[in-house]
């Protein structure tokens, strides 16, 4: 997921949501960690990721009663999430960790040649976790889960977005991150150019007995 969170409201969010919506989060079945990362030059984006059992987690009796019974603190806060794009994703490639101090993200609409471009992605991500200043590479692909719109979603500022793929390159040198995205930009092959993408800084990450 990713976010806008205006600043004069960035405190009591990261308060709400490490201490109230992570606890509550990794309490549901199915729920195995939860990471936040915000907008490494200052800003005001988001980057959280909630890494599941399964997609199937996404459409659970006990997440559905999470999302149409926000506490109050939830209700005051979701409507300060501006410009939601939530990814319900299964994971096509996945190498080295997830969380690291810094996070980069690509996000890309679906086009007239996803197998080629998947298979590139694939491959390079394959290729990075060696590299120094990395730790890992993951590639995902969006699908919406069945159910009908939450009272989470009902509340918050705007519409959820979404996008088809996103790929997910951890690091623990900044520097090294940037390099690579401008690589990964100019390779008009891959036809990232107009693709959405950010650069993020790790804020929070838990599992659940970090929490209980």
């Amino acid at each position: 997921m990713w976010w806008n969170m205006a600043p004069e409201m960035k405190s009591e969010f990261e308060d709400w949501h490490s201490h109230e919506h992570f606890p509550e989060r990794l309490g549901i079945p199915g729920f195995l960690r939860s990471s936040r990362w915000t907008s490494a030059d200052g800003g005001e984006g988001v980057f959280v990721i909630y890494e599941l059992e399964g997609h199937e987690v996404l459409s659970s009796p006990g997440y559905l009663a999470r999302l149409n019974d926000p506490t109050p603190w939830s209700r005051k806060l979701m409507p300060f999430h501006k410009d939601m794009v939530r990814c319900q994703s299964h994971v096509l490639a996945s190498h080295g960790s997830l969380t690291a101090r810094c996070a980069m993200t690509i996000r890309l609409a679906s086009g007239p040649d996803d197998a080629g471009r998947v298979a590139a992605l694939s491959a390079i991500a394959g290729g990075l976790t060696e590299r120094p200043g990395l730790t890992g590479a993951h590639l995902l692909r969006h699908e919406t889960p069945a159910i009908a719109q939450t009272t989470e979603q009902k509340i918050r500022a705007t519409p959820d977005q979404f996008a088809d793929y996103v790929l997910v390159v951890t690091a623990y040198d900044a520097a090294v991150l940037r390099a690579l995205e401008a690589d990964l930009l100019a390779d008009e092959a891959l036809a990232l150019a107009g693709a959405a993408r950010g650069i993020y800084s790790l804020s929070h990450s838990a599992v659940a007995t970090d929490v209980r």
